[in-house]
């Protein structure tokens, strides 16, 4: 069943059933409102009541759940200051993101100011004539002495859209598009959708009204998705055993890459056709989704101590993000394992993948799981670029592996009466729930140790080092082998990364001590001929298949200005295959692990 946009009206007061008076004053009152959109303009109206001589106003450096540093100051424009009764107030830009305003009057501060709004990205901004997608900590500043005190935000839509916000904030009782979030760190966690718009069939879990808003959706079977989104749902809440929010709101704004989770929804880059021309397409698109979902228990409520209250003016580092992202895509393949939108074959393969990208990349050498999720802000989720990526990983891939080897751990030293998901549900109970706060790596592993009632030592130091981890003995647990023996994969192997640019060929990526390293071969290198020949990404390609390993491909290459000819002696490459399958003669434990964690293939 198809439903346009204009159902507006029904949405708007489904998301608004939880509307609430506001209770404490407000000092910081925002005005959103976007009659430029075609010059990709928001206009910002910002009255402010908090006293003071000299008040700083900051744009975030980052916003939660992408862990780098945004320029969102560099695309404020317009920015005007006056006091109560209209007359100008001065100011002065402080820092890159810090407006101070001198306030020597009493009564409030009015501000208003444009931000442009041009990167159509679930962590940033974006606007145009047909949508409008806020990352709050793009578009609203802040003070500091206000992050942990109510605001109210009021957004009025561009007049050609219908009036429809899709949010996860609550209104104000009896204000119509008035919303207010309790403290910044809701405020910033909750982003708004508006344009040409649909709303999928919703749907209760646990009482809980559920929905999908997307913009410019294209054919496939709502009402089939929806079916499989509640699943998704279900069976994510049902392993921690309760649902925190009020209503959850599925934001998809359109095609691109990534998604990011919040408190109460998520936003996805999600066009939706795309997802449904394959079985493997749409597994990964419900692998995608079920991870953001449970994101809003793992990471914002199941958390490490340094990820809330935040600091929005810099980077906040943690050691953990192997178990907060990490963990999180081992739970998204066992949430659509569990909902049986996958099979047990499928599940055992997306592992295989996450060793070999992480075992086959020189990066494991180098950096552990702890180091990859502090320097994240300085690396990037998936490691660096360039040269330096040879010396990272990406928790995205250790993570979820060190999830299921804990996992095991503890199902063994428990014979199975206890699992990673007891261990989840405790840090949410007592962490979350009872002291009000995150928790620290110590606690962390205290309490996994204490779920299995033993130490477990070397699973933490595959964690924090880069020790070669002993998969045939964690998986053995499960009742499952892996093998790790190294096959020859390339016969005629040079070690170079590349890619067609138009009508250049670039090597993005050398591999280390490959052949083409051993040259002298570097990232970032134009190939101008292949033997002889201009050089094209079709014809190395056909070069490399022509040949063995011993021998020669010359190649003329080109770095900055200097130009040279090289000949390369192709070399083979040997990788693990990392093949996960169940043991053929399990013993009674590990037929009953086995059986209760992937159910049947």
């Amino acid at each position: 069943m198809k439903i346009l946009c204009k159902g507006w009206l029904i949405a708007a007061l489904f998301l608004s059933a939880n509307s609430f008076a506001q209770q404490q004053p407000v000092n910081m009152q925002y005005a959103v409102s976007m009659e430029n959109a075609a010059d990709h303009l928001y206009h910002v109206e910002l009255t402010n009541k908090t006293p003071g001589k000299t008040l700083d106003f900051k744009m975030c450096a980052w916003t939660p759940g992408y862990y780098q540093l945004i320029d969102f100051a560099a695309a404020v424009q317009n920015f005007k200051v006056t006091d109560s009764k209209g007359a100008n107030l001065k100011w002065q830009k402080a820092s890159e993101n810090t407006w101070r305003v001198y306030h020597n009057s009493p009564g409030a501060v009015k501000i208003s100011y444009d931000v442009k709004a041009t990167v159509p990205f679930v962590g940033n901004i974006y606007l145009d004539e047909t949508r409008g997608y806020i990352t709050p900590g793009g578009l609203f500043m802040y003070l500091d002495n206000e992050l942990r005190h109510p605001v109210t935000i009021k957004m009025q839509p561009y007049s050609k859209w219908n009036a429809m916000v899709a949010t996860g904030l609550d209104t104000v009782a009896g204000k119509y598009h008035l919303y207010k979030a309790d403290n910044f760190d809701v405020l910033y966690d909750s982003p708004f959708l508006m344009g040409e718009l649909e709303v999928l069939p919703p749907f209760t879990v646990k009482n809980k009204p559920h929905n999908f808003i997307g913009y410019k959706l294209p054919e496939f079977d709502r009402q089939a998705f929806m079916d499989d989104l509640k699943k998704i749902v279900v069976t994510g809440s049902n392993i921690i055993g309760e649902i925190p929010y009020t209503h959850y709101t599925f934001l998809s704004i359109g095609a691109g890459g990534g998604g990011i989770e919040h408190l109460n929804s998520s936003s996805l880059s999600f066009s939706g056709g795309e997802g449904f021309n394959s079985p493997e397409a749409k597994k990964r698109l419900y692998n995608f989704i079920a991870h953001e979902y449970f994101h809003h228990y793992n990471v914002k409520r199941i958390r490490p101590v340094e990820l809330g209250p935040f600091d929005y003016s810099k980077e906040n580092h943690t050691n953990m993000l192997w178990v907060s992202e990490g963990f999180t895509v081992y739970y998204e393949y066992m949430i659509t394992r569990r909902a049986g939108l996958m099979t047990g074959e499928d599940m055992l393969k997306d592992f295989e993948e996450n060793i070999k990208n992480y075992e086959n990349k020189p990066g494991h050498f180098y950096q552990s799981a702890t180091q990859a999720s502090y320097n994240t802000w300085n690396d990037g989720p998936n490691g660096r670029v360039n040269e330096d990526i040879n010396k990272t990983i990406s928790y995205y891939d250790k993570g979820p592996v060190l999830g299921l080897m804990l996992d095991f751990n503890i199902r063994h030293a428990t014979q199975n009466k206890k699992t990673l998901d007891d261990v989840m549900r405790l840090l949410y109970y007592k962490y979350y729930k009872k002291l009000n706060r995150g928790f620290t790596e110590k606690e962390f592993r205290a309490e996994c140790e204490k779920m299995a009632g033993t130490p477990m030592p070397e699973v933490f130091e595959y964690a924090s080092t880069v020790k070669p981890p002993d998969y045939p003995k964690y998986f053995a647990y499960g009742g499952l082998r892996i093998d790790t023996n190294a096959t020859v994969t390339y016969n005629s192997w040079a070690g170079i990364n590349y890619r067609q640019r138009r009508d250049t060929l670039m090597i993005g990526t050398v591999e280390p001590n490959s052949p083409a390293w051993d040259k002298g071969i570097r990232g970032g290198t134009k190939i101008l001929t292949v033997e002889g020949q201009p050089a094209t990404q079709k014809l190395l390609d056909h070069a490399l298949e022509a040949k063995n390993t011993g021998d020669a491909l010359t190649l003329t290459i080109q770095k900055g200005t200097e130009k040279r000819d090289v000949t390369i002696i192709l070399g083979s490459k040997k990788e693990k295959t990392f093949k996960i399958s169940p043991l053929p003669n399990p013993d009674p434990l590990q037929a009953a692990i086995y059986k209760s964690w992937i159910g049947s293939l």
